[in-house]
C-alpha cells in the first residue's frame, strides 16, 4: 500500500463513518476497486482516526460526561442516585450512553464469526446498504419527535443500543441505524444525531482494543500509517461537522438515495460478474 491508496482509504473511513451510508461497505469496495486485500490491521487504525475526530468535535461533552459519571457514582453512595438524574442531564445521558453500548458489546462478542462471513460476499453489502435506505426513508417519515435527554427513557437507549450493535453487519449504517432509531424513539432531530455520534465512541473504541494486537502486524511504512490516520481524522471531523447541519436544516433522503443506488448497482455487478 502506498500513501496515495492510504490517504483515499482514510477519506473514505472518515466521510462514511459518520455519513449514513455504512463504512464498512465502502472500505470493502474500495479495497477491491484498489486491489488492495481486506487488512483489518489498517481498518483498526484508520477507526482510531474516527475516533479521535469525534473525541476532538465533542471534547466539551466528553468531560462534561465523565465528571457526570463520577459524580453520579459517587451519588449512589450517599442514596442520591436517581435525584441526580433528574437534577443534571448529563448524569442521565452518561447512563443512557452506559445502556445504549451494552447491545452492541454482547453483539460483537457473540456473534463476532457470524458477522464477519458476511463481508466474504459483496452480495450481502449490497442488500444492507439497501436496508440502511429503508430505515432512512422510514425515519423522514415519523413524526419529528421532541424528546430531549430529560425525556428520553432508558428503553429508548436500549433500542438504539440494539441498532448499533445490528450496524456491525457490513452495509448497515451505525450512524444511520442509530440516529434512525433515535428519530422512531421520539428524539428530536438534534438529539439523535449527537446521541448516535457519542455512542459511537465506546463501540470505535472497543473494536480498537480488540484488534489492537493486528496493528503492530501490518507492513507499511509509517509515512503511509500516518496519511491513513491523519486522513481519516480530518474527514472524519467535516463529517461529523455536515451532518450536524444536515440533519437540522435537511432531510436524510439523499443518502437513503444513495444506499439504494449504491446497493443496488452492487448486487447487480455481482451477480452479473459472480
Amino acid at each position: 500500500m502506498d500513501i496515495i491508496q492510504a490517504i483515499i482509504l482514510g477519506v473514505i473511513q472518515g466521510l462514511t463513518e459518520f455519513l449514513p451510508v455504512s463504512s464498512s461497505a465502502h472500505l470493502v469496495f474500495i479495497t477491491d476497486i484498489l486491489g488492495l486485500p481486506q487488512n483489518v490491521a489498517f481498518d483498526t487504525l484508520l477507526h482510531l482516526g474516527t475516533l479521535v475526530a469525534v473525541v476532538g468535535y465533542f471534547w466539551r461533552d466528553i468531560v462534561e460526561i465523565i465528571t457526570s459519571f463520577i459524580s453520579s457514582i459517587m451519588d449512589i453512595f450517599r442514596g442520591k442516585f436517581k435525584e441526580g438524574l433528574k437534577e443534571k442531564p448529563f448524569k442521565k445521558l452518561t447512563w443512557l450512553l452506559v445502556v445504549g453500548t451494552i447491545p452492541a458489546g454482547l453483539m460483537g462478542i457473540l456473534l463476532q464469526k457470524q458477522f464477519e462471513a458476511l463481508f466474504n460476499s459483496v452480495i450481502y453489502v449490497g442488500f444492507f446498504l439497501i436496508i440502511t435506505g429503508l430505515l432512512l426513508w422510514g425515519a423522514e417519515r415519523v413524526k419529528p419527535g421532541e424528546k430531549d435527554v430529560e425525556d428520553i427513557s432508558f428503553k429508548n437507549a436500549l433500542v438504539i443500543g440494539i441498532a448499533q450493535g445490528i450496524a456491525i453487519a457490513p452495509g448497515i449504517s451505525r450512524s444511520g441505524a442509530t440516529i434512525s432509531a433515535g428519530l422512531f424513539s421520539g428524539l428530536n432531530r438534534e438529539l439523535a444525531a449527537k446521541f448516535s455520534f457519542l455512542l459511537s465512541i465506546p463501540a470505535i473504541l472497543g473494536a480498537a482494543l480488540v484488534q489492537a494486537k493486528d496493528i503492530t502486524s501490518f507492513d507499511a511504512s509509517t509515512a503511509v500509517l500516518i496519511a491513513g490516520f491523519l486522513s481519516a481524522l480530518i474527514f472524519g471531523y467535516l463529517a461529523i461537522k455536515l451532518l450536524l447541519k444536515i440533519i437540522k436544516e435537511r432531510t436524510l433522503m439523499i443518502f437513503a438515495y444513495y444506499c439504494w443506488i449504491v446497493g443496488i448497482t452492487v448486487i447487480i455487478i455481482s451477480l452479473v460478474h459472480p
